[in-house]
């Protein structure tokens, strides 16, 4: 049986996130998937803001073309990459499980979480 090809970036979350794809495909089914490091227009253009590179999609459409040329059967990467509209051909087929959404912490002094006074409040932003 062939390994199923898994395409993603090679940043640190989206080859957790394969990883956690490939692990469950492996329960679910005894095969090995391979995990295939694909390098998008937006890791090769870091040092660029958004608004100069002026197109979407710009961590994911290497992802599409492999997928669309049978380079990799599938890919995994987070949805706030994912333009709003596919190219024919291509389909989202499964959202994995969310996980815990605070697991971040910003302070303007290096404050630790385990420095906050019991019982403090924190204030969330998302400009």
């Amino acid at each position: 049986m062939k390994a199923l090809r898994i395409g993603t970036r090679g940043s640190a979350l989206a080859l957790w996130q394969a990883r956690s794809v490939a692990k469950a495909l492996h329960e679910a089914s005894g095969s090995e998937p391979e995990i295939v490091i694909i390098k998008t227009s937006g890791d090769k253009f870091q040092q660029v803001s958004f608004s100069q590179i002026q197109t979407k999609g710009v961590f994911i459409k290497e992802l599409e073309d492999a997928l669309l040329e049978d380079r990799i059967d599938l890919a995994v990467h987070s949805m706030k990459d994912v333009p709003t509209e596919m190219p024919a051909g291509l389909a989202i087929s499964a959202i994995g499980k969310r996980e815990d959404v605070r697991d971040a912490l910003l302070s303007a002094n290096g404050a630790t979480l385990a420095a906050l006074p019991s019982g403090a409040r924190i204030a969330v932003s998302s400009s």
